[in-house]
């Protein structure tokens, strides 16, 4: 069996294509069925975003190296993520229907607010862990524009309801922080955590 240079417990299509950047080999290491990964991502009560997401990604790390040793792979350090947008400390997690992300999408419009991705690189004798904070700018929204994104399809599954890599681009003013970080995956992050943990690309 061919040992991969890391294995990859995210089911983002946005962080693997942003992994293959750096030309790393990589394997996926994603939740059975009957896992239920969703739970991770309950927040706790007046839970501080910035703690929220470090949490979530660790509980990530966790189940990973569990899951890992019930497969029984061979060793090889495992990259886990979580990103949040929060506005005024409130986190704006993944909407749960059109009606939800058309909420959170009236919130966000003509605001800044924070975009934090929370990255671990987990091996067998520790977990190296590194936090991206961005703010981005939304322009003033039309009621309009946000049925139009929201009947798109893209704000579910995604934080804050909006990709910047996707139509809400046009929604963006201006950003201070990580493009990269932004979409899921802080590259400047996760490349030092890779080297620390001796992963050459």
């Amino acid at each position: 069996m061919t040992v991969p240079s890391i294995y990859v417990a995210s089911q983002s299509p946005r962080r693997q294509e942003l992994l293959r950047q750096f030309g790393v080999s990589y394997e996926l290491l994603l939740p059975a069925n009957d896992e239920n990964a969703e739970s991770l991502e309950t927040v706790l009560p007046g839970e501080p975003p910035d703690n929220y997401v470090q949490r979530v990604c660790l509980l990530k790390a966790q189940a990973a190296i569990a899951r890992a040793s019930r497969r029984q792979l061979p060793p090889a350090p495992i990259l886990t993520a979580d990103t949040t947008v929060c506005l005024d400390g409130t986190i704006l997690g993944k909407p749960f229907d059109d009606a939800d992300a058309r909420a959170v999408l009236a919130r966000l419009s003509g605001t800044r607010h924070r975009v934090l991705t929370a990255v671990a690189i987990t091996t067998d004798a520790r977990t190296f862990h590194a936090l991206s904070i961005s703010h981005v700018w939304f322009r003033p929204l039309r009621q309009d524009e946000i049925e139009r994104y929201v009947a798109s399809g893209e704000p579910m599954g995604k934080a804050g309801a909006y990709g910047i890599q996707g139509k809400a681009a046009e929604f963006i003013m201006r950003i201070d922080g990580s493009y990269s970080g932004i979409m899921g995956l802080p590259l400047y992050e996760t490349a030092a955590l890779l080297r620390q943990v001796g992963v050459d690309f």
